[in-house]
């Protein structure tokens, strides 16, 4: 644990400024909250401790108070714990996505001024995200799963099983605690985790976790190498706030869709499906004097004297 937190120090020169780790009490985060104090305090960087308590179940304030307590006890100077108002009915996903944005909101606003905010997530962690875009069908950039290094969250552990989280608490003699969340079949990571993952375990023979795991690494390799193609596509195609479609047509349809969908985000066009994408692209390379296209967030694209715009 603390080789995995230094080489994520050291790898990606975090010397300067401060360290928040994100801790629910669960035996992933508080592992990464002791190898970090630890690994922090050779380097001479400050650490912060966030707990978040979602409110989610009737012990969730004992459960925070608790694992703050924890972190003060492993050295922590500071501690916050963020009691945070989940709202299913509120966007898309269910309650564990309702719960994701709070979190993720929730750490934003507490953490100090510039500080990378670690999280706890392992290997186990990337090989069901990837389960879960492919399920999906969402695309190579869900795949692809998380990358260690997202400003303002970095996440020292993906190289890192469950299992050995485990056994750092144990170790060190936390007590992590259990939240029943994960074990409810009601959410579908969990049935991933359960039911899905030991199954390919036993089928494939082993090693599914891993495996799932590189070809995330491998993906985020490419889709880097992509993305810089298409920033520079888009900043050739850039005529003030529209494109022009002349310097997009000569360019593969799977490099288009990138510069549409980075200029569409930048437009302030949210939730694009693969199916939005694919409709703006025949704007471009299959117009035939089609009409606008209706985006979510009720923005139309349209095509008009060779260029593309957002209204």
């Amino acid at each position: 644990m603390r080789t995995a937190v230094r080489r994520f120090l050291v790898d990606h020169k975090v010397v300067k400024g401060t360290v928040a780790v994100a801790c629910s009490g669960g035996a992933d985060s508080l592992a990464l909250a002791a190898a970090t104090v630890h690994c922090a305090a050779g380097l001479g960087l400050p650490v912060h401790g966030l707990v978040v308590d979602h409110q989610l179940q009737p012990c969730s304030a004992q459960v925070a108070q608790t694992t703050g307590a924890q972190l003060r006890q492993l050295g922590y100077p500071a501690v916050q714990v963020l009691a945070v108002t989940v709202n299913a009915a509120a966007g898309s996903g269910g309650l564990e996505a309702a719960a994701r944005r709070a979190r993720y909101q929730a750490l934003r606003d507490a953490a100090p001024d510039g500080a990378l905010v670690l999280l706890g997530h392992t290997l186990d962690d990337q090989a069901e995200t990837v389960l879960l875009g492919l399920g999906r069908g969402s695309g190579s950039r869900s795949v692809a799963g998380m990358r260690e290094l997202d400003p303002p969250w970095g996440r020292p552990l993906l190289g890192v099983r469950r299992s050995v989280t485990a056994a750092a608490c144990a170790a060190l003699n936390l007590e992590p605690w259990t939240d029943p969340h994960n074990a409810d079949p009601r959410f579908r990571r969990v049935r991933l985790r359960t039911e899905v993952l030991p199954l390919l375990e036993d089928v494939l023979a082993g090693g599914v976790a891993q495996a799932l795991a590189r070809t995330a690494e491998q993906l985020r390799e490419d889709l880097d190498v992509l993305d810089g193609q298409a920033a520079e596509i888009l900043r050739d195609a850039r005529r003030g706030a529209d494109l022009d479609v002349a310097a997009l047509a000569p360019q593969p349809a799977a490099l288009r869709r990138r510069v549409l969908r980075r200029w569409l985000l930048d437009a302030g066009v949210t939730e694009l499906t693969d199916a939005h994408l694919r409709a703006a692209d025949d704007l471009v390379g299959r117009w035939s004097g089609q009409g606008p296209l209706r985006l979510p967030g009720a923005f139309d694209l349209a095509r008009t004297h060779g260029t593309l715009h957002v209204c």
